[in-house]
């Protein structure tokens, strides 16, 4: 990739530092949906730059990950009170309790069979939510596997990845689930996103982008820094995908060719966490310093 080809990174605050942007998403109405994970608020911000804040019934619920639902709202884990948030376009919120205690919701996604499926870190659970409140739990056949994020196959089943356990995780819509096995020991995988063909994973202790094809069948590809502790993926198109590195403040873009560019962030340790790509084609990420970042490809 030539410098004149270089993508554009821009910062933009959008809170104190105090807050803590972590997830982000694209919403149905076009703007981009954060959670502010200290802070216990819901972000809305347009690709213009006019953000608005939604304060949740409980400051210290830490709001997580945050995805859209079937319903036209968004839906989105709090890791500290073990609940699923709901909120509308115009700002309305509710939650749902989880009937697990301490089960450590983290990440979520709306399934192909129209109900939001979530993990359970602490509980090693996932769960499946309808829009009007109905929750059922499918165990693990491991234990202490932290399953953390999840995502929509191409396959209609949805696929996690299992911290702890080093593997990746397949479940269907009627609870059946096979693990995958990771190559690499203890690589811990967090993100996970679907290109529309294969699944893309991060390991964040090996400092690698993994990807699993429907089948099964898993590649890894090592970045050149393997303490970049990647945390999030998003796919723009098949093999096509641009994660956060946490650990070495930057953006990520591998091709589908295989060329790997790394982007450093403007402001120094900016943890970037959550990433998404907006309906104009920008990659944006969540910075939890206070800030998001856009990448213009």
């Amino acid at each position: 990739m030539s410098h004149s080809d270089t993508p554009a990174v821009q910062e933009f605050a959008v809170a104190d530092r105090d807050a803590g942007p972590y997830g982000i998403t694209a919403g149905p109405d076009g703007a981009l949906w954060l959670t502010f994970v200290h802070s216990g608020r819901i972000g809305r911000l347009t690709l213009d730059g006019e953000l608005t804040q939604y304060a949740l019934d409980s400051p210290s619920c830490r709001p997580t990950v945050i995805a859209p639902g079937p319903d036209g709202a968004l839906w989105f884990t709090r890791l500290a009170d073990h609940r699923i948030g709901r909120v509308t376009i115009a700002g309305e919120t509710e939650s749902f309790p989880l009937p697990t205690p301490d089960c450590g919701p983290y990440g979520i996604a709306a399934g192909p069979d129209g109900a939001l499926w979530f993990t359970q870190m602490n509980t090693d659970r996932i769960g499946r939510l309808t829009t009007d409140g109905e929750i059922t739990e499918f165990a693990l056949p491991v234990t202490g596997a932290f399953p953390s994020a999840i995502t929509p196959g191409p396959d209609g089943a949805l696929w996690f990845t299992l911290n702890q356990a080093n593997a990746i995780g397949r479940i269907t819509v009627s609870g059946d689930i096979r693990l995958h096995p990771l190559p690499t020991p203890d690589a811990a995988p967090v993100g996970i996103t679907s290109d529309g063909t294969d699944l893309w994973f991060v390991e964040i202790a090996a400092g690698r982008i993994g990807r699993v094809s429907p089948d099964g069948r898993i590649e890894e590809f090592p970045l050149p820094d393997r303490t970049a502790r990647p945390h999030a993926i998003t796919a723009t198109s098949p093999g096509d995908c641009w994660f956060t590195e946490w650990g070495t403040n930057r953006i990520g873009h591998l091709t589908p060719t295989g060329q790997l560019l790394e982007l450093p962030l403007p402001s120094p340790h900016s943890e970037p966490h959550g990433i998404t790509t907006a309906p104009d084609g920008t990659v944006w990420a969540a910075l939890e310093t206070g800030a998001v970042a856009r990448v213009t490809p």
